[in-house]
């Protein structure tokens, strides 16, 4: 039984207010957060060394690092099983100077924590003066 013949139906209709509600919030999330995303990484220019050669002194201490975090004090080699032994070589090798200046040469793939502890056991010796070593640029 129609009781309501004759009466046009309603179309129905979408209400386009919520639906545009919606799409401001996720708009406005997605500018917050792709204004933070930039912060997430740094960048960091490291520097590049150039200087004239040094004269040789002899209140050097060479300390090379490898890739594989093998330690030599003044060319010889240290066993590193704590930072103690790298610190008691280092003793080592400046008992006879004054003042000593710790120069480092780390292998380019070296672990920066190797160079670390390096500086660390510079620190626990009492060596206030440390140095990197560079290798100069080609056709400089």
């Amino acid at each position: 039984m129609d009781f309501q013949r004759g009466k046009r139906r309603e179309e129905p209709e979408i209400n386009l207010i919520p639906m545009i509600d919606v799409l401001l919030v996720i708009l406005i999330f997605l500018m917050t957060t792709t204004t933070f995303s930039k912060f997430r990484e740094l960048q960091i220019n490291l520097p590049q060394a150039q200087s004239k050669k040094q004269s040789e002194k002899n209140n050097i201490i060479d300390v090379t690092v490898d890739a594989q975090g093998h330690y030599r004090v003044n060319r010889t080699a240290v066993v590193y099983r704590r930072l103690a032994d790298l610190t008691r070589a280092l003793r080592k090798g400046g008992a006879q100077m004054t003042h000593p200046v710790v120069v480092i040469a780390a292998d380019a793939k070296a672990t920066h924590q190797s160079v670390i502890n390096i500086m660390e056991a510079a620190r626990q010796a009492g060596y206030v003066h440390i140095t990197f070593a560079v290798q100069e640029k080609q056709g400089s």
